[in-house]
């Protein structure tokens, strides 16, 4: 039988002799398996000129190879008669060129198809909980939003934020874990910190618990690595750390304030910070008493009430902000 180049002019009985090829029902050769091999090299020549023109699109080399993983796990050893060698050959090409290109779509789909977005945002709650795919742990505090993918892909896990959140990062060494905050990016294995991205989004803030953080300015010019109990700070034009001393910084995380003899002063401004109010002094003298004392789950007006009552005060509410006076 001669070989022919255009299937449309091969005979009823040569399309039944290729099904009978690929449904495995001939006797096994070695022969037939080289001509496969030949096949496959010659369409890996076309593969590698695609690849310089589409290393733009995905990464190629992988996808090859995953989809090379597809093509054997779906062919088992294929026999050909030694007599139909001939005509089998633009068949077998034909054949490994349908699975390429139609792998190739398949991947070229799953890689280039839109992601589905999600977007979490908080109002006047704080601790909103956010489960994100790879199993990392998002805390929102009021009036925050973070918008992250159903599912990650490619080399890195990125999500984006702007307000204030806690993360506590699943460890993958393979995919860092970055946020977009605006003028700055964060940069993260497996970690737990506190991201702050202020309402004008000038300067970024990050507070690290534990593990380790890079943080890079939006132009790149200006970087930070920050090791635990630290605070960072970058902007585009300046990038500064230093040592935490509040142990109440993330009180609106942990619903925990701790104080000894601090002036209230420092107290309201945690409160603000933790609960979102204002506590405004009729006399200016109040703001340098001192106090000491734990609060651990208190709504803010009972730990204002204790306030009140450790110094002999009184208050008044407006809206969202309290007036202290004697």
């Amino acid at each position: 039988m001669k070989e022919k180049t255009h299937t449309d002019k091969w005979s009823d009985r040569e399309w039944a002799e290729a099904a009978a090829w690929l449904s495995g029902e001939e006797s096994s050769s070695s022969e037939n398996a080289r001509i496969l091999v030949s096949e496959e090299e010659e369409i890996m020549k076309k593969w590698n000129d695609l690849k310089n023109r589409e290393q733009e699109i995905i990464d190629v080399d992988r996808a090859w190879e995953k989809l090379n993983r597809r093509i054997e796990a779906a062919n088992p050893s294929i026999s050909l008669p030694a007599g139909r060698n001939s005509f089998l050959r633009t068949f077998a090409r034909i054949a490994a060129m349908v699975l390429i290109v139609a792998g190739t779509g398949w991947l070229l789909f799953e890689v280039a198809a839109p992601q589905k977005i999600t977007v979490a945002t908080s109002a006047n709650e704080k601790n909103i909980e956010v489960l994100l795919a790879d199993g990392s742990t998002v805390y929102l505090n009021r009036d925050s939003r973070l918008t992250y993918p159903k599912s990650f892909r490619g080399e890195s896990r990125r999500v984006s934020l702007r307000g204030e959140a806690y993360f506590d990062i699943a460890p993958d060494t393979e995919h860092h874990f970055i946020i977009d905050a605006g003028k700055a990016s964060v940069r993260v294995v497996g970690t737990s910190f506190n991201v702050i991205t202020e309402n004008d989004e000038s300067e970024v803030e990050v507070y690290v618990a534990s593990g380790k953080v890079m943080i890079t300015s939006e132009d790149g010019e200006q970087t930070l690595t920050l090791e635990p109990e630290y605070i960072g700070r970058v902007s585009d034009s300046n990038a500064s750390q230093e040592r935490n001393t509040n142990m109440n910084y993330l009180a609106w995380h942990t619903d925990m304030l701790i104080y000894e003899d601090e002036r209230l002063s420092v107290v309201f401004e945690d409160l603000k910070r933790a609960y979102g109010i204002n506590i405004k002094v009729a006399d200016p003298e109040i703001t340098d008493f001192r106090l000491t004392s734990p609060f651990e789950q208190q709504p803010h007006d009972t730990i204002v009430k204790l306030i009140c009552t450790t110094f002999n005060l009184r208050s008044v509410r407006e809206g969202g902000t309290y007036i202290l006076y004697r």
